[in-house]
């Protein structure tokens, strides 16, 4: 007797169960779902910040802002990118002294997203105003929670929970406004190359580099004239030499 009871509550169970899946079921194919998204005007922020490129180790980068704070930017991306005269310059590519600008730019947009759920079916059984069980298109019934102020459409006509017959066939619409805000933002990078140095002003001289002149040659012995000759200072050697010899003799004489 115990054996057959147990038999019969099992089969109960299993049948509670597979009422329960195919009511999911149905749930899921019989109610139509549509959404929709509207916007609204979107705003625009921009940001920018500018720097000065102070240092660069591996990929960690020392930058000094306009403000004259240090910013540093540890484990820089190898696929950060910086456009600099036209070209895409990485993070070992920045150089000391180069300027950089960061401009940010963030896009706010409002939506409103909007769900629209439909179900329709005949009336089961109704417990007013809290649920209603439904005999749905494919001949199952499924259990309805009523949400509050729930209305239902029967043959035109609008109608609350407390005014659902059994066999009425309603419609039920549930409609859900959710208000969101799209954010993007956009992030542009550039720089620009360290001056070059200024040129020296105009009234400083510009050092030239000059050849050290040649050394001095000594001078030369001073030339005669043409029309000299030598015999007068032979003339005057031998009037010399005669003088002499007579000076001679007359110490002679004398001693």
């Amino acid at each position: 007797m115990n054996s057959a009871i147990d038999r019969t509550r099992v089969w109960q169970v299993l049948a509670v169960g597979a009422m329960c899946i195919a009511f999911a079921w149905s749930m899921s194919a019989q109610v139509k779902t549509e959404t929709s998204t509207s916007s609204g005007q979107t705003s625009h922020e921009t940001t920018v910040e500018r720097g000065e490129v102070v240092l660069v180790n591996g990929n960690d980068l020392v930058v000094k802002m306009e403000d004259g704070s240090i910013r540093h930017l540890p484990n820089v991306p190898e696929s950060a990118r910086v456009t600099v005269d036209g070209q895409q310059l990485g993070i070992h590519d920045l150089k000391p002294g180069m300027k950089l600008q960061k401009t940010i730019t963030v896009k706010t947009t409002p939506q409103v997203v909007t769900t629209v759920k439909t179900v329709t079916g005949k009336v089961w059984q109704v417990s007013p105003p809290n649920s209603v069980i439904l005999t749905l298109e494919d001949g199952t019934n499924q259990q309805f929670k009523i949400p509050k102020d729930q209305k239902f459409m029967v043959d035109g006509q609008q109608t609350d929970a407390w005014g659902l017959k059994k066999g009425m066939r309603v419609s039920a619409t549930k409609i859900v406004e959710e208000p969101v805000t799209k954010v993007e933002q956009e992030r542009q990078l550039t720089g620009s190359m360290p001056p070059p140095p200024p040129p020296p002003p105009a009234d400083v001289p510009i050092l030239i580099a000059e050849a050290a002149p040649a050394p001095a040659l000594p001078a030369a012995a001073p030339e005669l004239p043409k029309t000299g000759s030598i015999l007068p200072l032979i003339g005057l050697l031998g009037c010399f030499s005669f003088l002499s010899s007579i000076g001679l003799g007359f110490i002679r004489k004398t001693f």
